[in-house]
């Protein structure tokens, strides 16, 4: 699938954006599409994908208003287009959670052009995969916390000059892609792995600060949110404790992606990715795979030594066709993932349903 930049064509709508009515669903399971009622007394929460969308939800109970702007698996967030509405959405949110790092480039196109003035968490800053970031610890902040339970919200201007540092630091490393047809890629870091929401260990960070958001923006409400943290974050930990015990069994098996959606969580499994980087970059920008990297790729797969094949449900073409076929032909598992949370899931049991394959397979 050819992945295209979305930022673009909003000045055609921006008036209407602005001066029209939009209509929508919003709704508490983070799952909704369209514009937030600005006259509602739940925090307008806007969410790039229902993966934060339903992390927000599952914090912000029913004090929270959420609107994701992409919630639907048939929508892709590298090429989507933004709308009239999904600017009134951005312009009228108290409080955006976008992944960042190129990924959702939309979102910030949507902030500049309704002039959203909405605080905002970037979850690709809490990845110590991240240009510039430090590594986060849980044990100790555990140990903080529970050393200082009245410890007030970080210091919002600390933070925004680390995060300037860290915006200047990937400007420097982002690259654009174009495919064969000239269309534009999406942005991205180079080297970096932007898909965090596979990461529990990332988006113990980012609830943490998503939590932090709504305690600043309703105090009143504070002992709900750390509550609702607090049990979420347990959830987290159940996800890569079962990481953990997969590691424990199969560290160093073998796996292939036809995309790095999946690699986060396949590393805390303790699993080596042995995709050549030419197949999956190419399959993620939407270009063609190289024939003697698609060469080597099925001869690694069918030398039989990869335990699974990722795939991305979202996403295929010839060259992903073909290397599943090759993966079945030699009784290799063969996963698909998804980079949305699926219908009638939350992010929790997505990923619980994600490591429970992972680890079937494994065993296989």
């Amino acid at each position: 699938m050819n992945r295209t930049a979305s930022a673009f064509a909003l000045a055609s709508v921006a008036v209407l954006a602005l001066s029209g009515c939009a209509s929508g669903t919003n709704d508490a399971d983070g799952t909704g599409e369209g514009g937030a009622d600005a006259g509602g007394d739940g925090i307008r929460v806007v969410a790039s994908t229902n993966v934060y969308g339903d992390i927000a939800a599952q914090i912000g109970g029913d004090h929270v208003e959420v609107s994701s702007i992409i919630a639907s698996l048939a929508q892709d967030p590298h090429e989507y287009e933004a709308s009239a509405s999904d600017q009134l959405t951005v312009k009228n949110a108290q409080l955006i959670i976008e992944n960042g790092g190129g990924y959702d480039a939309f979102i910030e196109t949507l902030r500049d052009a309704s002039g959203s003035d909405a605080d905002v968490v970037t979850a690709v800053e809490y990845s110590d995969d991240f240009p510039g970031s430090e590594a986060h610890d849980h044990d100790e902040d555990d140990a903080d916390a529970e050393t200082d339970e009245t410890a007030e919200p970080h210091d919002d201007d600390t933070d925004e000059d680390e995060d300037e540092a860290e915006d200047t630091d990937a400007e420097h490393d982002e690259t654009e892609h174009a495919d064969e047809d000239g269309h534009e890629g999406h942005d991205h870091i180079e080297g970096f792995n932007e898909h965090v929401w596979y990461d529990p260990h990332t988006i113990q960070h980012v609830a943490e600060a998503i939590a932090e958001e709504l305690i600043e923006l309703d105090a009143a409400n504070r002992a709900d949110y750390e509550e609702n943290l607090a049990a979420f974050q347990a959830e987290l930990t159940g996800l890569e404790d079962s990481l953990a015990e997969i590691k424990a069994a199969h560290d160093g098996d073998k796996i292939f992606v036809t995309e790095p959606v999946p690699l986060y969580l396949a590393e805390a499994a303790g699993l080596v990715n042995v995709t050549p980087e030419a197949f999956s970059e190419a399959v993620e920008e939407g270009q063609d795979v190289p024939p003697a990297t698609l060469l080597e790729s099925l001869d690694l797969i069918e030398a039989g030594d990869i335990k699974v094949l990722f795939a991305n449900a979202q996403t295929g073409g010839a060259e992903t066709t073909q290397v599943i076929d090759a993966a079945e032909a030699a009784g290799t598992a063969v996963q698909e993932v998804t980079e949305l949370v699926p219908d009638g899931d939350t992010y929790i049991s997505w990923m619980q349903d994600n490591i429970a394959v992972l680890a079937g397979n494994l065993d296989r």
